[in-house]
């Protein structure tokens, strides 16, 4: 049996390799070729499951904090503010990509494979930048939180894992030959 952590941390590197793929594969381009299609279709699904949960806990987690606190001094409203707000950028531009990943399921051309390479590159280089733990929400939380406050706001269910499995495999699956480099050793 594993523990929390141990699951978190094994999706949290499963997501990793995702966004890592995915930022490869709209840098290089798919210059035409076909077999990117269900590809880019597999890493939005697997990044809209996944990254929707994190968005969920990290919501969470504020709200816990917010909780918590009760009356907010200056710093804490700070942290929660920027927190509130690269949540809100991730929930944007995760759109952008997903109705990206609706053309090409409906258009299949190379001007939607286009549109969702600019949506993907977009995001990744968002996520890269802007998500994470910052230290200010997480040092409120690492202070504030007790073991069952993290495994509640982590909420991971045997299903959830499951499905970010399968999603996972999914993507690697569909992985084209242009993009064999970028399979992962696991």
């Amino acid at each position: 049996m594993t523990t929390l952590r141990e699951r978190v941390a094994g999706e949290r590197r499963r997501l990793k390799s995702v966004r890592e793929a995915l930022t490869a594969a709209v840098a290089r381009k798919s210059r035409g070729d076909a077999a990117f299609i269900p590809f880019y279709v597999a890493v939005s699904d697997y990044m809209e499951t996944s990254m929707g949960r994190l968005h969920a806990q990290d919501v969470k987690m504020g709200d816990m904090i917010r909780e918590k606190l009760g009356k907010l001094d200056a710093s804490a409203e700070k942290a929660l503010g920027e927190l509130d707000e690269r949540l809100a950028g991730n929930q944007k531009l995760l759109r952008d990509m997903v109705a990206a990943k609706q053309r090409l399921l409906t258009d299949k051309n190379p001007e939607a494979v286009e549109r969702f390479e600019t949506a993907g590159a977009a995001y990744t280089q968002y996520i890269v930048s802007n998500m994470g733990h910052h230290g200010a929400t997480t040092d409120l939380a690492g202070r504030l939180f007790t073991q069952e406050d993290w495994e509640y706001m982590a909420g991971v269910t045997e299903e959830e894992t499951r499905t970010e499995q399968e999603q996972y495999a999914r993507v690697f699956a569909a992985l084209p030959a242009a993009l064999s480099d970028l399979r992962p050793g696991d």
